[in-house]
């Protein structure tokens, strides 16, 4: 006899574990990739591309100016998607900007070509976010705010999404060479294109 739906649904339900160990994996790869990120000077959309600009205006270390730039929207993540959600999102984002923090005292990076690492950071950005996505966290961002704005205009949130990394590569435009943006606009692409193919609810359906 076939499973009723709650039943498969608690039979697939991630514990306090799995949750742990997914959101642990996924800081781990994304500290790397905002390690090769910073280190190739290179910028991305979204939070993380916010942050790399006004890190890179004020002379601010990165990983404080990525936390502070994440803390206004936890109120909206609360609101909006609950306190499991906004809870686990800040202690990802705290736990990111740690890690971030330390990792050049343990991994000092060289020269790399800089297209391999345009496309490794961006697998590892969407590697990182698919982890804590599946396991009911994020890494914070711009995200939420845009899902609000959608519900009380009715102006698209993607669109909203992509006119600010518009921006964002638009402000970076006036700091960064040109061979710099190109690679910092393939590896954004290489990180959507993960996600676009690989976060798909009909593929994995555990909660």
């Amino acid at each position: 006899m076939p499973d009723r739906p709650d039943q498969l649904t608690d039979r697939l339900r991630h514990s306090a574990v799995d949750d742990a160990q997914g959101i642990g994996f996924g800081v781990v790869m994304a500290a790397f990739g905002m390690h090769i990120l910073t280190h190739m000077g290179f910028v991305t959309g979204q939070t993380t591309g916010l942050a790399v600009l006004i890190a890179h205006l004020t002379g601010l270390p990165f990983p404080a100016v990525y936390f502070a730039v994440t803390l206004p929207f936890l109120g909206l993540a609360w609101r909006r998607m609950g306190a499991r959600f906004a809870l686990k999102t800040l202690v990802t984002t705290a736990a990111l900007s740690a890690l971030v923090a330390v990792l050049p005292q343990w991994i000092e990076l060289g020269r790399i070509e800089p297209a391999v690492a345009a496309i490794l950071f961006g697998l590892l950005f969407g590697i990182a976010g698919l982890a804590a996505i599946r396991h009911g966290g994020s890494f914070g961002g711009l995200s939420v705010l845009w899902i609000e704005l959608q519900d009380r205009t009715g102006f698209p949130a993607g669109h909203a999404q992509l006119l600010s990394d518009v921006v964002i590569f638009g402000l970076a435009a006036l700091v960064l060479p040109f061979d710099t943006l190109g690679y910092s606009f393939l590896g954004a692409a290489v990180f959507s294109l993960f996600l676009a193919v690989n976060h798909r609810r009909d593929r994995y359906v555990a909660v």
